[in-house]
């Protein structure tokens, strides 16, 4: 990877893993924008951003930029709730989310986590794909510990988010989420915190960096 150029990096995760900390901590670090769900969610319903809403403001050449970096701010200190990750991305809004992901890292550096990034990103010339994973035990305390629900209802909605995104990679991909060929790196969470992460995911961009 070259930190001269405009890069990409992906955390791609499973819910419960910490990944989504993790991604928002090494974006910190390396001193660039943060891209997950609720953010580009939110920023499609905020702009009216369909692909065609998009292909014309191109046209015009207007831009949604300066705009965007103030919600951005007020956006990016929210947290997405856990039941709103059950819901499954149309294909419509997919292809948007990939066109408006697209946008914003031509416009500079970021680490986005989730929104199948490996795959949304997967031709981009500058561009790590990191994969956040951890056991079912530690993803079940992590998540009954964060949101207060019982166990049994925790591992449902694990069960079903794991399926649906699976579901998903395999509809629009000749691959799984869970082949590790899709990825440059895989953090296994166990026995990190979500800074040892951050440190190790550092030190494997600074020994693959383009001197």
């Amino acid at each position: 990877m070259d930190k001269n150029e405009k890069f990409v990096i992906t955390i791609n995760r499973e819910l419960g893993s910490g990944g989504r900390t993790v991604g928002r901590k090494l974006a910190e670090k390396l001193g660039v924008k943060y891209f997950d769900k609720a953010l580009i969610e939110g920023l499609t319903k905020e702009f009216g951003l369909t692909v065609e809403e998009i292909e014309r403001i191109k046209a015009q050449k207007k831009s949604w930029w300066n705009d965007f970096n103030t919600y951005y701010m007020k956006l990016n200190t929210t947290s997405l709730p856990m039941e709103a990750e059950t819901v499954l991305t149309t294909e419509s809004m997919m292809e948007a989310e990939k066109r408006i992901l697209h946008e914003l890292a031509a416009q500079e550096s970021c680490v986005v986590a989730g929104r199948s990034g490996f795959l949304v990103f997967r031709d981009h010339p500058n561009c790590k794909s990191i994969f956040i994973q951890a056991s079912m035990e530690n993803r079940i305390n992590r998540l009954m510990r964060k949101q207060q629900k019982g166990r049994e209802e925790v591992k449902a909605i694990i069960d079903q988010v794991d399926n649906g995104r699976e579901t998903f990679i395999k509809k629009y991909a000749d691959t799984s989420r869970y082949d590790t060929r899709n990825y440059d790196l895989v953090i296994n969470m166990d026995e990190l915190t979500e800074d040892q992460a951050v440190t190790i995911i550092m030190t494997y961009i600074e020994c693959t960096t383009k001197a």
